[in-house]
């Protein structure tokens, strides 16, 4: 049983139907264009990789998350742009995980993760990708994702990926820390319930920065 399959034994089954996020928004707010500069902008994408991808999510399947991704992927790379894809793996011994006490604690499968867990999903990483491997929720703390935007001269992230609530908030909540501006592409983003979808979008992501969908979002040279 992989870490994501003993987090879902806490969570009831889920209903992956595809929704639009501009009609589950439930601020008031209405998504508007946002314009950013090239060559200060890069996008983050959270473990789109084959042991997180193929698990029951919502409001999109991980095959949706990845096809958005992809294409705007693509745009950010043809504007110049620098795409960061972010990958969770650990030890065979699970020894590089965190371990603190709490209510719910996490444990490795039996066996271990399957071979190809750690895998990103086929044809999302291209040449140019900067690639950055994480040991825990999220993907600033014990990795060189900082002093790789700050020496590329990086001031804005667009962010995406599964979990919503878990990776993609952690990752979004330290570049608010670090300084960054954030952008979340709410259509490239899923989790374990719709619940905690529209929490961390309607009431935390707001207060990190800027929240839109991914054919919102146009990079300026």
């Amino acid at each position: 049983m992989s870490i994501l399959e003993l987090i879902l034994n806490f969570y009831p089954p889920c209903d992956c139907r595809t929704i639009s996020p501009r009609k589950a928004r439930t601020d008031g707010k209405q998504l508007v264009m946002i314009s950013l500069p090239a060559s200060r902008t890069a996008l983050i994408l959270i473990d789109l990789q084959k042991g997180i991808v193929r698990r029951p999510v919502v409001p999109f399947t991980g095959e949706v998350v990845v096809e958005r991704s992809q294409k705007l992927a693509a745009r950010f790379r043809a504007a110049g742009s620098l795409v960061i894809l972010v990958n969770v793996a650990f030890a065979p011994d699970f020894a590089d995980a965190v371990r603190t006490e709490v209510d719910r604690p996490l444990s490795p499968p039996a066996g271990g993760f399957a071979p190809d867990w750690t895998e990103l999903v086929e044809g999302l990483a291209k040449p140019t990708d900067l690639l950055v491997t994480k040991r825990q929720w999220g993907a600033f703390y014990g990795t060189g994702l900082d002093l790789q935007l700050r020496r590329r001269g990086i001031e804005t992230v667009v962010i995406g990926g599964i979990a919503t609530n878990m990776g993609v908030e952690s990752t979004a909540r330290a570049a608010h820390e670090h300084g960054y501006g954030v952008v979340i592409a709410e259509d490239l983003t899923a989790t374990f319930s719709e619940a905690m979808q529209r929490f961390a979008c309607d009431n935390i992501f707001p207060m990190l920065g800027r929240v839109t969908t991914s054919d919102l979002i146009t990079l300026a040279a």
